[in-house]
Order: C-alpha cells, then structure tokens, then sequence
C-alpha cells in the first residue's frame, strides 16, 4: 500500500524486534495457557442471543483471512511514525497481558454444531474447527487484534480515507465471522472490542507507548499523543 511521503519510512528502531516478540507473546498466551487449564473447569457463556446467530460455514474464509489482515495492518502501523508505532505495540501488549490473565482467572469453552454436509466451505471450518480447540474464548483474541488494526490507522491522514474506511470494516466483519462460525459468542466479541479500545486509550493517554518505547529502543523517550 502507497503512504504519503511524510509516513513512508522504515519501522522504528527495534520495532521489528518488538513485533516479533508481540508474535511469540500470542502464541505463548493463547497456547501455553491451555497446558495449565485443560483439567480445570471451564465456563459456558453461550446465551439465547448467541443461539440465535445463524451458522454460515461460508464466513471461515473472513475468520481465516483475518490473519493475513493482521499482517499488513500490523506492518503498516509500525510505519506511522515513532510515537504511533510503539503505542500500538504496547497497547497489544497490554491487551494480550490481559487475555493471559483471563484465560487462567476464567476459563471458558464452548459446543460447536456439527458442519452440515455440502455446506460451502465447510471443508475449511471443520479443519479450523481440528486445530483450535473451543477453549480460551473471552476475551476474543480475533476481535481484539482487529480492533486495534482499526485504532492504529484511525485519524491517520497519512494512510487513504478508503482504506481507512475498508479496514474499519473489515475489523466489523472478521468480529461478526467469530459468532457465525460459532467460533465465539457475543460476549467474547465484545470482550475482544472493548478490550482493544481500552489498550488503545491506556497506551496513549498515560505515556505507556512511550515507555515501551524506551524499554525496546533505550533512547529519549517518545512524546505520547492523548
């Protein structure tokens, strides 16, 4: 994607770094978790409403194509700028600290239907459905890391209205793929979303991104934005 020429710059130093190990750091919350709790008692948040959303099997091509979002989302907000790049990964550190924390302190799971026969791209879901086990839900990780590909461009002039737009979208439908996958029930969604937005302001408005900053680069610290 084409940046003015004021954002079009290389990643702060050590941010690649820092993005690698935001990486490892998922992976070690979302797996590693599950080596503590899977004897433990896990809790069912399905509710009417959530039984209420239809099965579109079809949608596992959003939920699945959200990984390659996340990957020029995440790339593209490490070249914003210093100050925009490490409140971005910090507040993804912040919110991945936290579903690290619910995992343990709350664990949840969840029934999934049976993938009906012929069903477009069910093939896909009942191999997503094989690797990623109904467990560790709340909040979404999906719909946290979708979130903040949307604050991280938000108010950017330096990125194109129209994807600016796109990506506010796409985070919208990969969070709804979540429910209709039955991958995730309402709450986890907005667990997930709130749970962005809150890393968001947190890493911004108390100088946390300027912290991490320094922590990863061992320079000045950089000016934080409110």
């Amino acid at each position: 994607m084409k940046l003015t020429a004021s954002s079009d710059r290389a990643f702060p130093p050590r941010a690649g770094w820092a993005l690698l190990a935001a990486l490892a750091y998922q992976c070690l919350v979302f797996s590693g978790t599950r080596l503590f709790t899977a004897g433990w008692r896990h809790w069912h948040m399905t509710t009417d409403l959530d039984l209420a959303v239809p099965f579109l099997p079809w949608t596992v091509a959003v939920y699945v194509g959200a990984y390659f979002f996340w990957a020029v989302n995440y790339v593209l907000a490490l070249r914003l700028g210093e100050e925009r790049a490490w409140r971005f990964l910090a507040a993804d550190m912040l919110g991945k600290s936290v579903c690290l924390a619910a995992f343990l302190l709350l664990p949840t799971a969840q029934l999934r239907p049976a993938v009906p026969e012929g069903a477009p791209l069910g093939g896909l879901l009942e191999i997503i459905y094989l690797l990623d086990t109904p467990d560790n839900l709340f909040p979404s990780i999906h719909c946290l890391n979708s979130w903040l590909c949307w604050a991280g461009l938000r108010g950017c002039r330096d990125v194109p209205a129209g994807y600016r737009a796109f990506t506010l979208a796409a985070a919208l439908a990969i969070c709804l793929s979540t429910l209709t996958t039955k991958q995730h029930v309402l709450a986890d969604m907005i667990g997930g979303l709130i749970l962005g937005e809150l890393c968001w302001q947190i890493a911004g408005r108390t100088g946390l991104g300027a912290w991490y900053g320094r922590l990863w680069a061992g320079r000045k610290a950089v000016r934080h934005e409110g």
